[in-house]
């Protein structure tokens, strides 16, 4: 009885979570506390909550370094390209290459 119960839970929520999975970010404290609750949670007793704050530190770190990744990405794709290239000097009126 127990396990029917314990996995209809599971279904319903794996099923209600799915739409949102699609648009999540990266880490987070809440994603990372569910899963440290439920691995402390089959660790032993007691481990839990203790699992669930340990989760929601490391979830909020990957979320930081995410967002500063991105960040970065952002920042190198809107600078100007670096090398010391010049460009080239426009063709003479005639149309001879100088």
């Amino acid at each position: 009885m127990f396990f029917r119960r314990t996995a209809l839970a599971l279904a319903t929520t794996t099923v209600l979570a799915l739409p949102f999975a699609a648009q999540a970010e990266p880490g987070g404290c809440v994603k990372g506390a569910v899963a440290g609750g439920v691995a402390g949670h089959f660790v032993g007793s007691g481990h839990g909550k203790g699992g669930a704050a340990a989760g929601c530190a490391a979830g909020m770190v990957r979320r930081h370094h995410a967002r500063k990744e991105a960040r970065e990405n952002q920042q190198q794709d809107s600078a100007p390209p670096e090398g010391g290239t010049q460009p080239s000097p426009p063709p003479a009126p005639n149309g001879n290459v100088q």
